[in-house]
């Protein structure tokens, strides 16, 4: 039906309704008197109508949705009945002599309230009750019987052309809410019930709707409604209960990130504001995992320019084209600047050009068995690329210079971790004879960074399986990528000049349950999607290590921030590996790198006794 047609027929609707009330009215007050028929009746008639149309449209009672009709609309229809009976007793005091047929009129404010909102919501009624096929939805529990899972059920009660998802009942931890209902939904028991609900209920989807819970929380509600066969999904975050913007078109499934993140950090925004606003910053590795979301970061805090550095064309123009579009209206100059770090010259040229206030140097190869089979690239591109951009820093004095690290670089038994530890102690030398603030970053495996086991294993999923893990007992330590870019961020405002800060990752988590945790949360079991061993590769670690032992003061220098202590450089050793490294073969150069941080750890040991 059209707009005018709708109109139309609301405004002929309530005509008949309002002629006709005062006439039953009257009937009904005064049941053996001749009234009707009277020049009275016909000036209230008259009235009524005159009115009712007036506020109708003052109330707007034409222009509202009434298959979606609540409170709101009630009161509307109320206050336009109200203000039509009231003007409507005015005009007959005056026309009848003052004379008003008050009890007349209240049985009429009666009619009109039933008549008129019982028009609007027999519409809703119908919809709710007749039209909405059952059949075909899924049924649905809702977790947490709070203001978001309200949200979600009254959205699933109303949206039945946009999902398919039909509630059936809440679950909430909170004693006081059982056994009463929210929208017609029982709240149905606590969370430790929800297995023996899903399974009474017939429940196809748990909605968790519950954004103020903890990751620790969040993990073993994610564990229970596993338990059961039903999908999973999970409201966004809490800043979408404080802003409303809590629909069902923002329901997400529940990634590994959701069940493996932390609590998140609380940055010191002075301190970030304060050497990065207004300033001109460098990233280098800027299309990469870490580097472009170091970007997104910084732009946080409005520097002046941005310098986006990178050797691959399309990740540079990727992360580009995206902080352009959504800083269109922003004032920060956005550079893109394709160079490789181990191009001397080129970093030379850069940061004399732009004189950048910080280097956050991100560029790396980080892929442990790829750098077994290419130790020369891993030398050139991990020590050379960072001496380049280091030694730029330090020529054209750059106030902070943050060397992103790695895990890796803790007692190094892979060459991708060995040119890691010798690129921390390139920065370490710099700092200890340079005006920049050289510091190193060092963490762990990022969520859903290149490279890393998530995309494997989502790849894998999609392609039906199986899911290869390399050992049953291969263990690893997770971070997202906002939160270790945030925090490398962070630790930039600490530096002092040579320190090594380690960010405090958690507990390790092995990568077979990792592994059996995705498989759940894409909707399929084990024996759907298999799990096979490989092996370990070349290079790998059983277990990863952060914190060496006697290399990291034990108080927290900020929120799961810590700091290395720091050993002094042999820099002839260095020295001579970067010039002979070209003529060594591979394995001779895997034993020259070795050689360097093993003999580092015997000075380490030997400080410690």
């Amino acid at each position: 039906m059209g707009y005018k047609q709708r109109i139309l027929l609301l405004v002929l609707l309530d005509s008949v309704i309002v002629s006709t009330a005062i006439f039953i009215a009257s009937w009904v007050v005064y049941p053996n008197t001749t009234l009707i028929g009277t020049a009275d009746i016909v000036i209230t008639v008259i009235a009524l109508l005159l009115f009712h149309h007036l506020f109708a449209f003052k109330y707007k009672l034409y222009h509202k949705v009434w298959s979606y009709a609540s409170i709101g609309e009630l009161i509307a229809i109320a206050k336009a009945v109200t203000f039509t009976i009231v003007a409507t007793g005015v005009i007959q005091f005056i026309v009848s002599n003052f004379t008003l047929y008050r009890r007349a009129l209240i049985v009429t404010w009666l009619l009109h309230i039933t008549l008129i909102g019982g028009s609007r919501f027999v519409w809703r009624i119908y919809r709710d009750r007749y039209m909405k096929d059952k059949g075909k939805k899924k049924r649905t529990l809702i977790v947490g019987a709070g203001a978001a899972g309200a949200m979600i059920a009254r959205q699933l009660r109303n949206e039945h052309q946009n999902t398919d998802l039909l509630p059936v009942a809440f679950v909430d931890d909170n004693l006081a809410m059982h056994k009463m209902q929210m929208y017609d939904l029982p709240v149905a028991g606590s969370s430790k019930d929800i297995p023996k609900l899903a399974k009474e209920l017939e429940i196809d989807q748990i909605v968790i709707a519950i954004p103020s819970l903890t990751n620790g929380a969040l993990s073993e509600m994610v564990a229970t409604c596993n338990s059961t066969n039903a999908k999973v999904q999970m409201v966004p975050k809490i800043e979408d209960i404080v802003s409303g913007r809590v629909s069902v078109s923002t329901l997400k499934n529940v990634d590994v990130e959701d069940v493996l993140g932390r609590d998140p950090v609380e940055l010191d925004i002075n301190s970030i504001s304060e050497y990065v606003t207004g300033n001109t910053v460098m990233v280098t590795g800027a299309g990469g995992s870490i580097g472009s979301e170091i970007c997104r970061q910084l732009m946080r805090f409005t520097p002046s320019k941005i310098l986006l550095v990178g050797h691959g064309e399309f990740s540079i123009y990727s992360i580009d084209m995206e902080l352009k579009q959504k800083y269109q209206q922003s004032e920060i100059e956005i550079i893109p600047i394709i160079a490789d770090v181990q191009d001397r010259e080129r970093i030379f040229e850069v940061v004399d050009k732009h004189h950048p206030r910080i280097i956050y140097h991100a560029a790396a190869h980080k892929h442990v068995p790829l750098m077994e089979y290419n130790p020369h690239e891993a030398v050139k591109n991990n020590i050379i690329g960072t001496k380049n951009v280091s030694e730029a820093a330090d020529a054209f004095n750059v106030h902070t210079f943050v060397l992103v690290s790695t895990d890796k670089a803790v007692n190094p038994t892979n060459v991708m971790g060995a040119t890691k530890r010798v690129a921390e102690m390139v920065v370490q030398d710099l700092a200890s004879r340079s005006e920049t603030k050289f510091v190193a970053v060092r963490f762990g495996n990022v969520l859903g960074s290149r490279g890393s086991v998530i995309p494997l294993f989502k790849k894998q999923i999609e392609q039906g399986g199986p899911i290869t893990v390399t050992h049953p007992d291969m263990t690893r330590y997770f971070m997202t990528i906002p939160e270790a870019s945030r925090l490398v961020i962070q630790a930039g405002t600490l530096a002092r000049g040579g320190e090594i800060f380690v960010l405090d990752m958690g507990e390790p988590v092995k990568i077979v349950d990792l592994a059996k945790n995705l498989i759940k949360l894409s909707g399929y079991t084990e024996e759907e999607i298999s799990i096979e061993f490989s092996g370990i590769r070349p290079g790998e670690k059983m277990y990863e290590e952060l914190l060496g032992e006697n290399e990291v003061h034990p108080e927290a220098v900020y929120d799961k921030i810590y700091i290395g202590k720091t050993m002094e450089v042999e820099q002839n050793r260095l020295w001579e590996l970067l010039s002979s490294f070209k003529d060594h073969s591979n394995e001779q150069l895997k034993e020259h790198l070795m050689e360097i941080v093993y003999r580092e750890q015997q000075k380490k040991l030997e400080v410690a006794k």
